[in-house]
């Protein structure tokens, strides 16, 4: 490496950097200039203490050492310099962050003040005010720095006083000096761990503000996978109708029918695509309320017109059924019958709906066609059904069971015997019926018979 060619280059740099930071240094002043009180809020809040407190601590400080050479001039020393120079020396940390934006380290406050007090302490004067210089800095430094390294700084402070002290040039006992310096410093403390809180609570502040942000983004993206799973499956049910009518019977008025209800449920797709959206945007969304548990019969009768047989059955009283219990029912009988249209085509369902008053109760069960495969889906539809009944507290499986597939979720409530009641019902509804079937073979029909009327009168009942 040549050194030669090195020193010019570095000392080229540098007076570059000087230059620069002169325009810059040059461009603040400007800038206070014309607009001090935003320049010295945004300069002072580099702190991390609001302008309004920097502001009173550099008051405080000023009105003391100004105090401080009041003291000395009226005491003689006048035509004396010294005092206007430890009034500098205590006040020159101020216009390094007013003016030029840069906050003074706690050393270089200490070393500052400490200078300005052995200036004023050199001149003494009964009932001297030139310590408090040295407690305001002592709080300053403790606002600023941590205590490791505030409390160093506090005893040197403490030290200095001593000495001057000890040569007589305080009248006032040290230990009085000593307890003052240390005020300062707790005061200084006191706002140093507030700041440090406030900093603590803004960050779990974004913490919850993301958490809250994720969880609005979950949920939205929820509701737009249920509205696109729903209408498209059932469009599409619609759209195969219409092609198989057309291609066999050349039944044209069967045909405009299904895609009539195609393009009616797009439309209806369209809208709650559009007001789920909405929620993303900072204007006022649609007023339209979400679907609840008295939708479920038109959702189903959506399956229904598309060529999917399903049975529905709604036991208990649906009165006592919030919005957000009634909006999961909705959506869990939603994904799962389009589901079933998406991945077993063809297929009967079976959804029912038992409202107990411990719990709730969802089961859809759906016949698997022939040579249709048994596999779990990668989409998020189940993922999405089972966060939703997680947040009401209820479980959610999803497997197969038999020969089909069975959905089948648990939202607690508050008594057991009306839902005991409901699922004694139908499993004896179901026993009276296997055994008729049984008996329907055997050689006395009037039992069978009678069995079979049985289990009708538990089923319209």
């Amino acid at each position: 490496m040549n050194v030669t060619d090195a020193t010019p280059n570095a000392i080229g740099r540098a007076l570059r950097d000087f230059q620069a930071w002169v325009r810059d240094s040059g461009h603040r002043i400007r800038e206070f200039a014309r607009h001090p009180v935003t320049e010295f809020q945004r300069n002072a809040e580099q702190f991390g203490y609001p302008a309004n407190i920097v502001a009173l601590i550099d008051i405080v400080l000023f009105a003391v050492a100004g105090l401080a050479v009041f003291q000395r001039y009226h005491q003689g020393y006048w035509p004396s310099l010294l005092p206007i120079v430890a009034l500098l020396l205590s006040y020159s940390t101020g216009p390094l962050y007013a003016f030029f934006g840069l906050v003074p380290k706690p050393l270089l406050i200490a070393g500052l003040t400490m200078s300005s007090e052995a200036v004023f302490l050199s001149q003494p004067v009964p009932t001297d005010s030139a310590p408090f210089v040295l407690i305001a800095a002592a709080g300053e430094i403790a606002a600023l720095a941590p205590m490791i390294a505030s409390i160093p700084l506090a005893l040197a402070m403490v030290a200095e006083l001593m000495f001057f002290s000890s040569i007589g040039h305080l009248d006032i006992g040290m230990p009085i000096w000593f307890f003052a310096v240390t005020c300062g410093w707790m005061t200084g403390q006191m706002l140093n761990y507030q700041r440090r809180y406030l900093y603590q609570e803004r960050d779990y502040q974004e913490i919850r503000a993301t958490q809250a942000a994720d969880e609005e983004r979950r949920r939205i993206a929820r509701e737009v996978h249920d509205v696109i799973a729903h209408s498209l499956s059932i469009t599409l049910l619609h759209v195969t109708a219409a092609r198989h009518a057309l291609q066999t019977d050349r039944d044209v008025d069967d045909a405009v029918e299904a895609l009539t209800d195609a393009e009616r449920l797009g439309r209806q797709a369209m809208a709650d695509i559009r007001r789920t959206v909405g929620l993303l945007d900072q204007r006022p969304a649609s007023q339209t309320p979400e679907p609840g548990l008295e939708d479920v019969p038109d959702l189903v009768a959506d399956f229904v017109r598309a060529g999917m047989p399903v049975e529905y059955s709604l036991d208990g009283d649906p009165s006592n059924i919030s919005a957000g219990v009634g909006l999961a029912l909705y959506r869990i009988s939603q994904e799962s019958l389009a589901n079933i249209a998406k991945h077993a085509p063809g297929a009967a369902a079976r959804l029912r709906i038992m409202l107990c008053s411990r719990d709730i109760k969802v089961e859809v069960v759906n016949t698997l066609p022939t040579g249709a495969a048994v596999r779990p889906g990668r989409g998020m539809g189940i993922s999405g059904m089972r966060q939703r009944i997680s947040l009401l507290g209820g479980t959610l499986t999803a497997g197969p069971v038999g020969d089909g597939w069975r959905v089948y979720a648990q939202i607690p409530m508050s008594s057991q015997l009306a839902c005991m009641a409901v699922s004694a019902e139908d499993s004896l509804r179901g026993a009276l019926q296997s055994m008729a079937r049984k008996l329907h073979d055997r050689p006395n029909p009037m039992v069978a018979k009678e069995i079979q009327e049985s289990a009708r009168d538990i089923a319209a009942g």
